[in-house]
């Protein structure tokens, strides 16, 4: 009879406990029953690529803070396409094949290549950094997606950074363009900055590569038809091969403005656009309220953000013989903050590239 009392007793005490653990009673409900709950999601980025990689690394922390502070297990898979469109689509077949409650695709290709193996299956897709996301078919309007898919838009200002080049040298008469025509969130802001030069009677010189030395080609291309200046939008392609050319303008003495501030890090003398921690913390969050908050992608606006910043290298601008403190007084009108930044392979990292 103790023996059976002694068992009856566990088996209650078990019973008990078991209940608390499945969030059963009392006002620990949500809590307790976050802590069973296992958030699956994939990132996949196109390319190791300082902004690219700033987003992540922001997305994955700003991520787990937001899980803990809810008391949610977070499983994160991170992978890297390397701008292999092979690989990149063989890693989403693995992440639907592992049941991934959440996609977040960084950068156009890969953004385009999830929603394409997503269309008849309930996962959602939060894209990072697409530049022209209705111009490339990604979603119906900014307002609207439309579709189980939604995110943040790194769009760039192009008539804000065309202002620039003309703030520094108002002499400027021929401007080169380079870009990959690949790419398709290139071409909205080249075909911008075609018809703001037009409208001021520029020169356009064009230049395209799609590979590092066809792109090294199309800067000493630029270099020998002596333009003024050069630009280029947020293009993937040529930020990869910015390590590789920006010598060469630095020795025509060419100002390159870009799209973003990893090609000022990587020697360019100036890069233009968002602030990819910011759009990094703002992916987490609209992905978070997706699978937390029961947003739903299609009525989720996609994400711009202010294209104020831009991002002076002090050594390249040294190098075109610009003086620093003029510069900034220049620039002043057009952008809301001025950041100072010497060459450098990643951000964070010591600086390589440049002369000394």
């Amino acid at each position: 009879m103790k023996k059976l009392l002694a068992i009856l007793l566990a088996v209650v005490l078990v019973a008990g406990l078991v209940a608390c653990g499945s969030g059963t009673g009392g006002s620990t409900d949500s809590n307790n029953s976050n802590s069973n709950k296992t958030l699956k999601i994939g990132i996949c980025n196109y390319v190791d690529h300082p902004s690219l990689n700033q987003i992540v690394e922001t997305c994955k922390s700003e991520l787990n803070s937001l899980s803990s502070e809810n008391n949610i297990n977070c499983m994160i898979v991170e992978e890297n396409a390397n701008a292999d469109a092979d690989v990149m689509n063989q890693i989403i077949a693995n992440f639907i094949a592992e049941k991934v409650d959440l996609m977040i695709g960084v950068a156009t290709p890969v953004a385009m290549a999830m929603q394409a193996a997503t269309e008849d299956k309930d996962i959602p897709v939060v894209f990072a950094a697409v530049s022209d996301p209705v111009g490339c078919g990604l979603v119906k309007s900014m307002e609207a997606p439309g579709a189980n898919i939604t995110g943040t838009s790194d769009y760039l200002n192009t008539k804000a950074i065309m202002d620039l080049i003309f703030a520094a040298n108002s002499d400027a008469k021929k401007v080169g363009l380079l870009y990959d025509l690949g790419q398709d969130g290139s071409l909205t802001a080249i075909k911008e900055a075609k018809t703001y030069l037009k409208d001021k009677g520029i020169e356009i010189v064009e230049q395209t590569g799609t590979t590092a030395e066809e792109v090294k080609m199309a800067a000493q291309a630029l270099a020998d038809s002596k333009v003024d200046a050069v630009f280029t939008p947020t293009d993937n392609t040529i930020q990869e091969c910015e390590m590789s050319i920006y010598e060469i303008f630095k020795k025509a003495s060419i100002p390159h403005y870009a799209g973003a501030d990893s090609f000022a890090l990587n020697g360019a003398f100036l890069g233009y656009g968002v602030d990819y921690t910011i759009l990094g913390n703002a992916t987490a969050s609209m992905a978070f309220d997706i699978l937390q908050k029961g947003a739903k992608p299609a009525e989720t606006a996609v994400k711009t953000f202010d294209n104020g910043i831009a991002t002076v290298n002090t050594e390249t601008c040294e190098a075109m013989g610009f003086k620093l403190d003029e510069i900034k007084k220049a620039f002043e009108p057009y952008c809301t903050q001025l950041v100072e930044i010497k060459t450098a392979e990643n951000f964070g990292g010591s600086t390589e590239g440049s002369e000394g």
